[in-house]
């Protein structure tokens, strides 16, 4: 029997899409305004999902105040209100698209899961463009 757990957080944060290898035209080409030099935010949506079977003696699959914490200690409190070019760790030398963000959200979280098994990362930039992560498969 598996059930699915997922927890919702927010935050805002800045970023430049572009490759540093391209000149200015090729970006603004590609990107277009995502690539503006004097940067551009969003204030994101979150959504992790786990599966598992729900422990006999607590009834959960995971603690979901347990992954609260554990959102923000390892993402909440590195990217809310941050550059995601210039102040967030794990996002230095990677494009910050949106698909890129969520597969190091993934990353930094996945060590940190246990007894129940990530699923999914679902990203929001705005109410109609998201993605969804859900590891290599």
């Amino acid at each position: 029997m598996k059930v699915y757990v997922t927890r919702k957080v927010h935050f805002s944060s800045a970023h430049r899409i572009y490759n540093p290898n391209w000149s200015d035209e090729k970006n603004q080409a590609v990107f277009g305004g995502c690539s503006n030099p004097y940067w551009h935010g969003h204030n994101y949506v979150l959504e992790v999902t786990l599966v598992g079977e729900p422990n006999p003696d607590t009834g959960y699959v995971f603690d979901l105040k347990k992954l609260k914490d554990l959102l923000e200690e390892k993402i909440l409190s590195k990217v809310d209100h941050k550059n995601l070019n210039l102040e967030v760790d794990f996002m230095q030398g990677v494009i910050p698209t949106t698909e890129n963000f969520a597969i190091q959200i993934w990353n930094q979280i996945k060590p940190c899961i246990e007894g129940a098994q990530l699923y999914s990362i679902r990203l929001y930039e705005t109410e109609r463009n998201f993605v969804e992560y859900r590891g290599e498969e």
